[in-house]
């Protein structure tokens, strides 16, 4: 397995006191080098992803809309939750270009298992808006670039964040050959598109509250069967970390447990219908410390 980074998502400057901040990066990359993990994991940069690509999930208002918001010094809102700097749209194009490059990788080499150290995160950017901290839905751009490949026929998207992956099912909606699952604590943000009701969108809202056994039922019973029938060629994973109990934007109660048994589910579905090719991207998670743990578990289980 290898990891895609860049410098440039360190870059990516939010306001003071953001909770999506360069350092949720910076720590994860220092923890996973005191595992070893890195040893067996060397770290790749990304290439930039075409307008091409990006036009095939967004809308080219939104593309336009990022150009013209960038600013040339500071910080500036987007939204309350989201904001650009002047490093930020080549951020988010990395991040989105590391998830196609890691479909490639795993569709074309050896190598069938790549995460992406990525941000800013991407899962609630809609087709036409950015949102949640997210400009590009890097997730979404991959499973559409996956779906131009050859072989390549039906793709899953697995989102074990703790918000709902509203830009995901948005663009991925009338896709039927991609198959969104999305688990997230309920009644919370984004409240968007968490009732949508057709055969490719599987929504698993969690009370807050919710621990490991309750997710582990949840998954078991709606994530399983659904993930089956449609018997994917290729499984992303949208790995947001901040369900863990420690997380300070949400009130679900997992643990580092419970992510390395969801990414072993994940693993055993793939090992049966995708050849094991799996390409996680990092979003939520915003306690360094649980972020990195749970991270680095996910990580080894994929191994």
């Amino acid at each position: 397995m290898h990891i895609y980074t860049h410098p440039e998502f360190l870059n990516h400057e939010v306001a003071e006191g953001h909770a999506e901040r360069p350092e949720r990066l910076s720590h994860l990359l220092a923890h996973l080098q005191r595992e070893g993990i890195l040893s067996d994991s060397p770290l790749r940069q990304p290439n930039d992803v075409s307008d091409a690509q990006i036009l095939a999930a967004h809308s080219l208002e939104h593309l336009q809309f990022l150009r013209s918001s960038a600013p040339s010094e500071g910080v500036v809102p987007l939204d309350p939750d989201t904001w650009m700097s002047k490093a930020s749209m080549n951020a988010a194009r990395l991040a989105a270009g590391a998830v196609c490059n890691a479909v490639d990788d795993v569709l074309t080499t050896t190598e069938n298992r790549v995460f992406c150290a990525v941000r800013p995160p991407g899962h609630h950017a809609e087709t036409g808006s950015a949102m949640g901290f997210c400009l590009l839905n890097s997730v979404a751009i991959g499973a559409l670039h996956a779906l131009q490949q050859p072989g390549i026929e039906r793709v899953a998207i697995v989102d074990f964040d703790v918000h709902h992956g509203n830009g995901s099912v948005d663009i991925c909606q009338h896709h039927p050959e991609i198959m969104v699952c999305s688990s997230f604590q309920h009644p919370y943000y984004p409240n968007r598109l968490d009732d949508l009701d057709q055969p490719n969108i599987v929504n698993t809202p969690l009370q807050a509250g919710s621990n490991g056994d309750v997710f582990r039922r949840a998954i078991s019973s709606s994530w399983q069967p659904a993930l089956q029938r449609h018997q994917p060629d290729l499984v992303l994973v949208s790995a947001g970390f901040d369900a863990h109990q420690a997380d300070p934007l949400a009130a679900l109660n997992l643990t580092e447990a419970d992510f390395s048994w969801i990414t072993q589910q994940i693993v055993d579905v793939a090992n049966q219908h995708s050849q094991g090719r799996i390409v996680s991207t990092l979003e939520g998670g915003y306690d360094l410390d649980a972020l990195a743990k749970s991270a680095s578990a996910h990580l080894q289980a994929m191994m």
